[in-house]
C-alpha cells in the first residue's frame, strides 16, 4: 500500500473511473480497502465508500479509525448506513451504532430491511457498556435437546447462514435454557434416529449477560476459547462471545493502561486536537508540578545543609530518580498481574518479598555507591548517607508501587491511575525527604 498505489486510487477517483476502480479493488481485503480509505481526504474517501458494495464496506468500515469512520459516516444517509449495517454482524452492528446520537441512530434502524436483525441490534444497545452483554452478538447455531439427528442437520444448516463463523453448536431445552454444547463428530456419527439428549456434552462454559467484560477476557484466555455462550439470571441463551471480539477489547484495554500509566487522563489519538490533547494531558503536570514545589520546599528546609556539605545536592537527583524508577517498576508488575489475574498470595507475604528484594537491590546498590565515592574520593559519612538513604528509598518506593495498585484495584479504581507521574511524583517527595532527614541523622547538621 505504497504512495504510489494511492497516487493511482485518488487519480481514478478525480477522473471519476468507477469501473476501473472497481476492477482494481476487486481482490483487496476488507483491512487493505479501510486502510486505502484512511489515506484520502473526506471527499474521496466517502466517494470511495459509496462506490462500493455494501458487504465489502460493512467489514472495511469497523476496520476504520474512529475519528475516520465517524467523519465517513456523516456524509452518509440514514439509509445508507442501514445497509451497511444490515451486512454486519449485530455485536459490530450495535458498536457503530453506539457512536451515533440518539436520533440519527433511530432514524438508522428504521431505515434496516431485516426487522429481525433490527431488534437483535436494539436488544445489544440496551446492554451497559462493559459488561457481556454489550460485547455479544446473537448470532449463533443452537439445537434443542428433542430434535432428532436428520431435524439438528436441516435446522443448522439453516443458522448456519447467518453465522460468519461457526465455532461451537449449543444445546438448549425447550425453554432455551443452555444445557450443553454438541460436538460436529458426534452428529456425524450418530445414528439417525438418535436424538441431541442422547450425544450432547452436558459440560459447557458460559457468562452471564451482566458479567463485566474483563472478566469474559480472563476466563476465554484461561480455557483457550474460541467462543463463548451468553445467558441470562435464567440460564437462557442469547448470544456468543467470539475470540475477535476479546482481541479487540483487550488491545483498547492495553492502549488505555499505556496512556494512564504515561500520565493521560482522557483515550486521545495522534491525530487529536491540541485543546484534546490538552485536557487529557494537563492534569498530570499539574500534579507534577505540585509535586516539585514540595520537592523544593523539602529542600529548602535543608539549605544550611547544602551549604555544609554541597555534595548533598549533586545526589538529590539520583535519589528522586531511583525512587522513582523502582516504584514504576513494582507498579507495572502489580498493574500487569491484576490485568492477567496472576496476583496470588496474601498481603502479607508480598510485603515481605518486596522488602527481600528492595533490599537485595539496595545493597547492591550501596555497595556501587561506595566504590564510586572511594574513584571520586568523596568523605566516608557521604557515601554512607547516600547508600543508606538509597536503600531505604527503594524499600519504600517499591512498597508504594506495589500497594496503591492493590488498594485502588480493591476500592474498584483503574490501578493503572497508580502508574506513571502519580507513583513518579509521590516517590520523589518521599526520596528527598528520606535522603536529607537519613543526612542529617549522620552527618549531624
Amino acid at each position: 500500500m505504497d504512495s504510489t498505489f494511492i497516487e493511482n486510487i485518488e487519480g481514478l477517483i478525480e477522473k471519476k473511473q468507477d469501473s476501473t476502480l472497481l476492477t482494481l479493488l476487486s481482490e483487496e481485503h476488507p483491512a487493505d480497502i479501510a486502510e486505502i480509505i484512511s489515506e484520502l481526504d473526506l471527499e474521496e474517501a466517502t466517494y470511495l465508500f459509496k462506490l462500493l458494495d455494501s458487504d465489502r464496506t460493512s467489514d472495511a468500515l469497523l476496520e476504520i479509525d474512529e475519528d475516520d469512520r465517524e467523519k465517513i459516516l456523516k456524509n452518509l444517509s440514514a439509509q445508507e448506513i442501514a445497509e451497511e449495517i444490515g451486512e454486519m454482524d449485530t455485536d459490530d452492528a450495535a458498536d457503530i451504532l453506539s457512536e451515533l446520537s440518539e436520533v440519527r441512530a433511530s432514524e438508522v434502524i428504521s431505515e434496516i430491511e431485516d426487522d429481525d436483525h433490527a431488534k437483535d441490534i436494539v436488544d445489544l444497545l440496551r446492554y451497559e457498556e462493559g459488561t457481556a452483554g454489550a460485547l455479544m452478538a446473537k448470532e449463533l447455531v443452537k439445537v434443542k435437546e428433542t430434535w432428532l439427528v436428520p431435524t439438528t442437520v436441516r435446522k443448522m444448516r439453516s443458522q448456519a447462514q447467518e453465522v460468519t463463523r461457526v465455532h461451537s453448536i449449543y444445546v438448549v431445552d425447550k425453554d432455551d435454557r443452555l444445557i450443553g454444547r454438541l460436538s460436529l463428530k458426534d452428529l456425524l456419527v450418530a445414528p439417525a434416529d438418535a436424538r441431541i439428549a442422547d450425544i450432547y456434552i452436558p459440560k459447557v462454559d458460559y457468562v452471564n449477560v451482566h458479567d463485566k467484560d474483563e472478566d469474559v477476557a480472563l476466563l476465554m484466555q484461561k480455557y483457550d476459547l474460541e467462543a463463548i455462550p451468553v445467558v441470562d439470571d435464567d440460564h437462557i441463551l442469547l448470544g456468543r462471545i467470539t475470540i475477535d471480539d476479546i482481541v479487540d477489547l483487550i488491545r483498547e484495554e492495553a492502549e488505555k493502561d499505556y496512556q494512564m500509566a504515561a500520565g493521560i487522563t482522557e483515550d486521545i489519538d495522534a491525530d487529536d486536537s491540541i485543546l484534546d490533547k490538552t485536557k487529557a494531558r494537563l492534569p498530570w503536570l499539574v500534579l507534577g508540578l505540585v509535586g516539585g514545589f514540595a520537592a523544593a520546599s523539602i529542600m529548602g528546609g535543608f539549605e544550611d545543609a547544602l551549604t555544609q556539605y554541597p555534595e548533598l545536592f549533586y545526589f538529590t537527583p539520583l535519589i528522586a530518580a531511583m525512587a522513582g524508577n523502582v516504584g514504576v517498576q513494582s507498579s507495572a508488575i502489580v498493574v500487569q498481574g491484576l490485568a492477567t489475574n496472576n496476583i496470588k498470595g496474601s498481603m502479607w507475604s508480598r510485603m515481605l518479598k518486596e522488602i527481600a528484594l528492595s533490599v537485595v537491590n539496595g545493597v547492591v546498590l550501596a555497595i556501587l555507591i561506595f566504590l564510586l565515592g572511594s574513584i571520586f574520593q568523596y568523605h566516608s559519612d557521604i557515601s554512607m548517607t547516600i547508600s543508606i538513604s538509597l536503600i531505604i528509598v527503594i524499600i519504600i518506593a517499591s512498597l508504594i508501587g506495589t500497594f496503591v495498585p492493590l488498594i485502588l484495584d480493591k476500592n474498584g479504581i483503574d490501578p493503572a491511575v497508580a502508574t506513571g507521574p502519580f507513583i513518579t511524583t509521590s516517590n520523589d517527595i518521599f526520596g528527598i525527604f528520606i535522603f536529607f532527614f537519613v543526612a542529617k541523622l549522620i552527618l549531624g547538621f
